[in-house]
């Protein structure tokens, strides 16, 4: 624990609070270890069970996590402080956020009057036009689109769905390396996660069923373009999942399919093959704008009530202005000539990077999405190394559960050209790391 910050408290709420405003404040750090039970409460005055209480609602909400051995510790992203990207420095080229071209995303013309009604759109949450748009976005590759739905995009539609679902401390099995902002939303929702390894097809089968016999009620899974290996399943890969799943018909599953328009691959999807529980979210965020906060759910009648349920007790719906917005980008021939300008160029900007990398014999995954994933030793060398050539990429580490470190770059906007540079700089910093580091 810090040695500044001092918990406080005469009751369980009182020492929880105390915790959680340390976390906030910056006086507990993640990582920063908490005293023993017994201990705390021998310098409080209260009984082991009061600080045990404490502990454990901050564990349920992802606050603190517990190490066996290594003691109870602030989680790595506790819930009360968000983690946001870190400022790009000045005179560097961004290829670290993950974002798609604008120079592919159409003006957005939200409609030009919208008439005042009375009272609330709860009655009816969902324009017609943009639901029969929905359950065909949804029907071309083959999804059931009888029940559909809406949400504030892909986040927001998986926590309610978890949510519903699970109970603080159920396990979700999630893709290692997987999608950074759902690595850290599962243990903000209080819930376990427990990795399952990525391969170039996705989710590896055996890894998947051993999470599931481990006792894991829901997996979050995306078909195609995954972040951050650009993974996608085949058809023979999606076969060999759905017989695992099989095996295990009351786990929800739920699939993020937020590159579908811009992903560069088929859609072998979960979601069309006749599970139990499931649902698929797509996002028009990386296709049309990233002010879009909208998504299109379809899923089992089950989950469609359950989400729906919740979102009547919150924020009810999802605004018909920013609704009729997407309808109308969906409808629009020219807009769609723009998204499939910009998919062709990703493919092509990815190709050439892993390209020009494998010229100097590094390995790269990158089929399908936005992003190349690239295994290093030391992901701290590469990422230094690179920033000094003028080069700004992520560190895998916030991706990565157990996988072993890599680093993600952002091809988006990196034109064919720039990516020979860019594999001769990344070349020229591996050999400066082996050489710092031995190799």
């Amino acid at each position: 624990m810090a040695a500044q910050y001092a918990i406080e408290g005469a009751t369980a709420k009182g020492i929880a609070a105390s915790v959680e405003r340390g976390v906030s404040e910056g006086g507990l750090a993640p990582g920063d270890a908490l005293p023993p039970v017994r201990r705390l409460a021998d310098e409080l005055g209260v009984s082991p069970g009061t600080v045990a209480t404490a502990y454990k609602e901050l564990r349920q909400r992802g606050l603190i996590v517990t190490r066996g051995r290594g003691g109870t510790v602030v989680a790595d992203v506790p819930s009360v402080a968000s983690r946001r990207p870190p400022r790009v420095p000045a005179g560097l080229v961004d290829l670290a956020g993950g974002h798609p071209d604008p120079a592919f995303h159409p003006v957005l013309r939200p409609p030009a009057s919208v008439a005042p009604v009375y009272g609330s759109h709860r009655a009816a949450p969902r324009l017609a036009h943009l639901e029969a748009l929905t359950r065909a976005w949804f029907e071309r590759d083959g999804v059931p689109a009888e029940h559909v739905t809406f949400a504030h995009g892909a986040l927001d539609c998986i926590a309610r769905l978890l949510s519903t679902e699970l109970r603080p401390g159920d396990a979700v099995a999630v893709e290692d390396p997987g999608f950074h902002h759902l690595l850290d939303l599962v243990p903000a929702l209080g819930l376990r996660m427990v990795p399952v390894t990525v391969d170039g097809e996705g989710l590896v089968p055996e890894a998947l069923r051993a999470a599931l016999r481990g006792g894991v009620r829901a997996v979050v899974c995306s078909p195609r373009g995954q972040c951050p290996t650009g993974a996608f399943f085949t058809r023979a890969r999606r076969d060999e999942l759905v017989a695992v799943l099989r095996e295990f018909p009351e786990v929800l599953v739920v699939e993020d399919d937020h590159n579908a328009e811009v992903g560069g691959a088929a859609a072998y999807t979960l979601a069309a093959a006749g599970l139990d529980r499931w649902a698929q979210v797509r996002t028009v965020s990386k296709h049309l704008g990233i002010d879009l906060r909208w998504a299109g759910v379809a899923c089992d009648a089950v989950t469609l009530a359950r989400h729906d349920g919740r979102m009547l007790m919150t924020s009810g719906w999802v605004s018909h202005v920013l609704q009729e917005t997407v309808a109308g980008l969906l409808a629009d021939a020219a807009v769609r000539d723009l998204v499939a300008a910009g998919e062709a160029a990703y493919a092509e900007r990815r190709a050439a990077l892993i390209g020009a990398l494998g010229a100097y014999r590094i390995r790269a995954m990158g089929s399908s999405g936005l992003n190349v994933w690239v295994p290093v030793r030391d992901e701290s060398a590469v990422v230094n190394g690179l920033r000094t050539q003028g080069w700004w990429v992520a560190a895998g580490a916030r991706f990565r559960i157990a996988a072993p470190p890599a680093v993600r770059i952002t091809t988006a906007t990196l034109a064919p050209a720039d990516a020979v540079r860019l594999a001769a700089d990344f070349a020229e910093v591996l050999g400066d790391a082996q050489a710092t580091y031995g190799g």
